[in-house]
């Protein structure tokens, strides 16, 4: 049980993280958890490839986040969703002209 708990904190922890410095917002605890899970998958991936390995909490919160900003990127990329939250965009700028 102790397990599951840590997993959902890790998936809930990468996924605030990253959504925060992705989008500039959460996607409540839900959300977060499914997003840092997803990440942590794809960071251990990334990482594997690269020969690195992390240990402990804050390690696998590390690579879950790594993880979870790919995801994030891709995600938005393929849904043409900006990350850009500035009010001054271009798109913004080419609108009020």
């Amino acid at each position: 049980m102790l397990h599951v708990i840590l997993f959902l904190m890790v998936g809930l922890t990468a996924g605030w993280l990253a959504t925060n410095f992705v989008e500039g917002k959460g996607y409540g605890g839900l959300g977060d958890i499914v997003i840092g899970t997803v990440g942590a998958f794809i960071g251990s991936f990334i990482f594997d490839l690269l020969g690195f390995t992390f240990k402990g909490f804050w390690g696998a919160v590390f690579v879950a986040v790594v993880g979870a900003v790919v995801f994030l990127y891709i995600v938005n990329f393929f849904t043409g969703n900006s990350t850009d939250n500035s009010a001054n965009s271009e798109e913004d700028r080419t609108l009020s002209s």
